[in-house]
């Protein structure tokens, strides 16, 4: 995937740089497998802000997404790659022989043309869904469930993948994207290979206005504010923040805190946690 870089012409030009859309084959999506969402702009039930600095942005149709891969047995065809403006990944459209069509995520590599088939005695080819079990050890895989059945829940953004450590017993080891190490069920099923879209982390926006069109409403430093509205806030000019550490706008420790439960019912699955957690 190629990346645009704009000269800067315009202020909103300038550190823009822009995905090229060369492995997308197909504009508009199909009309059965997408539904409207109405987007609640981060707010709840009763209006309140649950979730601050969302709303507004472009309306989107959300595309129906197989994580789940249980179509068994059954070869299917890569139609088409498309966009999808609800994740940074490409999603594929998958005609299988028996007439149903389905998106999947789409993996790095796969093409127009390309088959994929779902099923414990699927070959080692990117594209493809086995369960744990069948997987070699260090095979690159994503879209990883945590329990058999439920869709894939890990390794599911652009670029992210997981790899196979080890297997003992009825669970297998894995390297998350995060550098997390985890056992999981081998009953679980996973997709081989990477998230295809890798240079998503090398775009440039260039301006607060593309920002907007994708649904984020501007962030205020909490030291800009009042003492009414963050903990940071009040002073004349420039100030400290009067406290022994940076606080969250409801004065809960921000910037190192560990915020996991000690209860955690996964604890003793995670052999190695993530920095910071």
């Amino acid at each position: 995937m190629a990346i645009r870089l704009y000269e800067a012409y315009t202020p909103g030009t300038r550190n823009r740089a822009i995905l090229q859309f060369g492995e997308t084959t197909e504009s508009k999506p199909r009309k059965e497998l997408t539904f409207f969402r109405l987007s609640k702009n981060g707010r709840n039930n009763m209006g309140i802000i649950t979730s601050r600095h969302r709303g507004g942005g472009h309306r989107r149709l959300y595309r129906k997404i197989d994580f789940r891969r249980n179509k068994l047995n059954v070869d299917g065809r890569v139609a088409s790659i498309e966009y999808d403006p609800n994740r940074n990944a490409f999603i594929c459209l998958i005609n299988y022989t028996d007439g149903h069509k389905r998106y999947i995520l789409h993996p790095r590599g796969v093409k127009v043309g390309d088959t994929v088939i779902s099923s414990p005695d699927a070959p080692i080819s990117i594209g493809n869904a086995l369960p744990l079990t069948r997987i070699p050890l260090g095979t690159i895989i994503h879209n990883i469930e945590l329990k058999s059945g439920r869709g894939g829940q890990l390794a599911r953004s652009a670029g992210a993948s997981a790899k196979v450590v080890a297997k003992e017993g009825k669970l297998a080891t894995l390297r998350l994207p995060s550098d997390e190490i985890r056992l999981i069920s081998q009953n679980c099923l996973a997709s081989i290979g990477r998230v295809g879209n890798i240079d998503i982390n090398n775009e440039g926006l260039g301006k607060a206005g593309s920002k907007r069109w994708l649904g984020r409403r501007p962030k205020v430093r909490g030291s800009a504010m009042n003492p009414v509205d963050h903990p940071h806030g009040g002073g004349e000019g420039k100030t400290s923040i009067g406290r022994r550490n940076p606080s969250t706008p409801w004065g809960h420790v921000a910037l190192g805190q560990r915020s996991r439960r000690s209860r955690k019912y996964s604890n003793p699955l995670i052999l190695r946690r993530r920095r910071g957690y």
